[in-house]
């Protein structure tokens, strides 16, 4: 093999040029280069190398940009950018003012659909079909979906409607039995039972859909994907196509071991060993605390139930999986079932943590509303990933969570400031509220040592509803912050040392703590807000209207995520162009 394919290919078009018996050679190449660089920089890896020839052979056999490509999710999406003209700035992949870990409309002509939440492919690619229908365009849509996002109910809304139109528009389930963690569901097992034959075709339910089915085939065999392809793009009406990949197909590990390597962080290009990072000396992560503290609560009361979904070892419910495997649940990626099904628990008495990223929440706002808050139901959401999170960017931070929260009656929302907090509040909440709750906590680490912080045998204290903390006096500025940013203005104060300025943890945000805020509003001449969240409607807005409904008319400064959609780097960046690491917000004290 020579490998000099790739480097020749800036685009589609270049790739169209080569012959089909040249193309496993640049598959060769292209999943080289995805894996040289990634062991460098970090990302979604494994997704990535399951769809390497499938990449190549949608670019081959349509007419990209013309004919209109969505991946779904956009894991799988580091080979479509390199082939579309990033190859040469792949390298700075979810950096600070490089490109985009998933696909996004503005950032190239090849990237139809900005994506990064699960299950939105068929119906965004059929609302382009029935747009090129009346316009009168002759243009083909493909919508590539995995076997795990195929299974929310967006995926079969945008099936059901489908199959009722003649829209040109091409399905391709790519089917590795795996999404983040190993796919569940009843959906799974009747796509084992077609990928094994055992399913007679006449009970296709993609065909009873009204989709022209085939497959499923080999999905890394080049000759036969591009075969297909070509006779699918004859086809009119909606088609389906069903293959079968190995998700970090081409390095062993990653083949082996594919939650790890869904995103394994930097690694050996040439062994695929995962380069150990040195964590004994570094504090717990809040999903694990979330997830052992959990456990902890659940040994005592057996009315404790888990519920994510499909995010078991992301938001570390897969401890409370081992341990107590028939009071858990994976409901697949469903975020609107999780919601109401922890709703339906709650009215039987059933204390239900549901663990969900901040971001993913959004997807059931009104389950949320109608099913739980309307209800006035205790479900407990436990929130991963709230606030910037990171190199994942726009589609996933979690800053939005306070101001969408905040508005709906009933709900209480709280904001653990570090780890024992976090302990804490949940032990609260598993004795009994009156109310649901929203329990909001960063991804990444917390700031006690492992020798500070105890999981096993740690005596629970009961937090009072509504109560916030002097952290630090003060005689003329009083800085309000809520949840784990607080610690940066800790750290502010200390380097200042000043006696002006008082620090005040709010750690919960919804019910505030007015006898406080009147006792602040009262004694301070300046007020200054700070959260991990979006301004806009979130803490500070609500400490801006009490102040307006008790008459106060002192200084408010409200520090956050202003009001435009942050992009991907490192959280420490992203603090800094927020105004919210440590050295803005002693900069901004100098002033006050």
């Amino acid at each position: 093999m020579k490998n000099n394919l790739l480097q020749n290919i800036n685009n589609p078009a270049d790739l169209r040029k080569l012959s089909i018996s040249e193309l496993p050679d640049l598959a060769t190449e292209l999943r080289e280069f995805i894996i040289d660089i990634v062991s460098v920089k970090e990302g979604h890896l494994g997704a990535s190398l399951g769809v390497v020839e499938l990449t190549i052979a949608l670019h081959y056999v349509f007419d990209t940009p013309n004919d209109l490509l969505v991946w779904d999710v956009g894991h799988q999406a580091y080979g479509h950018k390199i082939l579309t003209e990033r190859r040469t700035k792949f390298d700075t992949n979810r950096q600070l003012n490089g490109i985009s870990g998933f696909p996004k409309r503005s950032e190239s002509i090849y990237d139809t659909f900005g994506v990064g939440h699960s299950s939105t492919s068929i119906s965004a690619a059929l609302g382009m079909a029935i747009a090129s229908q009346l316009k009168g365009e002759n243009r083909h849509h493909i919508a590539v979906i995995g076997d795990a996002s195929i299974a929310s109910g967006m995926a079969f809304e945008g099936l059901n409607h489908a199959g009722v139109t003649d829209a040109n528009l091409l399905v391709i389930l790519n089917d590795n039995a795996i999404g983040i963690d190993p796919s569940v569901g009843a959906l799974k097992h009747y796509l084992t039972s077609v990928k094994e034959g055992k399913n007679p075709k006449q009970n296709n339910m993609i065909k009873s859909l009204n989709f022209d089915y085939s497959g499923p085939i080999d999905g890394h065999d080049l000759p036969k994907l591009i075969s297909e392809l070509e006779r699918l793009k004859k086809t009119k009406g909606p088609k389906f196509l069903h293959i079968v990949t190995t998700k970090g197909k081409g390095l062993e590990q990653a083949e082996k071991d594919q939650v790890k390597y869904h995103a394994p962080g930097k690694f050996n290009a040439k062994t695929g060993g995962i380069i150990p990072k040195s964590e004994a000396h570094l504090p717990m992560k809040f999903q694990d605390v979330f997830g052992l503290t959990l456990v902890e609560l659940a040994k005592n009361n057996p009315k404790i139930i888990g519920i994510t979904p499909a995010m078991p070892s992301g938001s570390s419910m897969k401890f409370m999986m081992d341990a107590f495997p028939e009071r858990a649940f994976d409901v697949g990626i469903a975020e609107q079932h999780a919601v109401t099904l922890s709703a339906g628990m709650a009215t039987q008495g059933m204390i239900v943590f549901c663990s969900i990223y901040s971001t993913f929440l959004q997807r059931a706002y009104d389950q949320v509303i109608h099913d739980v808050a309307l209800q006035n139901l205790p479900v407990i959401f436990c929130l991963d990933r709230a606030g910037l999170v990171g190199e994942d960017g726009a589609t996933h931070h979690g800053v939005f969570d306070i101001a969408y929260l905040r508005c709906i009656p009933n709900m209480i929302i709280y904001a653990p400031k570090d780890e024992i907090d976090l302990q804490n509040i949940l032990y609260t909440a598993s004795l009994g509220l009156q109310h649901p709750i929203a329990i909001r906590y960063p991804r990444g680490r917390g700031k006690y040592s492992n020798y500070e912080l105890k999981i096993t045998n740690y005596e629970f204290e009961k937090i009072e509803i509504g109560k916030a903390h002097l952290l630090k006096n003060g005689t003329k500025t009083a800085v309000l912050s809520t949840g784990f940013i607080g610690n940066n203005v800790s750290l502010a104060l200390k380097n200042l040392n000043s006696s002006e300025i008082a620090h005040y943890d709010f750690g919960f945000i919804k019910p505030l703590d007015e006898k406080l805020l009147h006792e602040i509003f009262s004694s301070f001449e300046n007020i200054i807000t700070i959260e991990d969240g979006t301004i806009k409607g979130g803490f500070g807005s609500a400490i801006v209207e009490f102040a307006s409904e008790k008459n106060y008319s002192k200084s408010i400064k409200t520090l956050g995520i202003p009001d435009h959609f942050i992009e991907h780097g490192t959280v420490e960046e992203l603090q800094k162009i927020c105004k919210i690491d440590v050295k803005s917000i002693e900069n901004l004290f100098l002033n006050y």
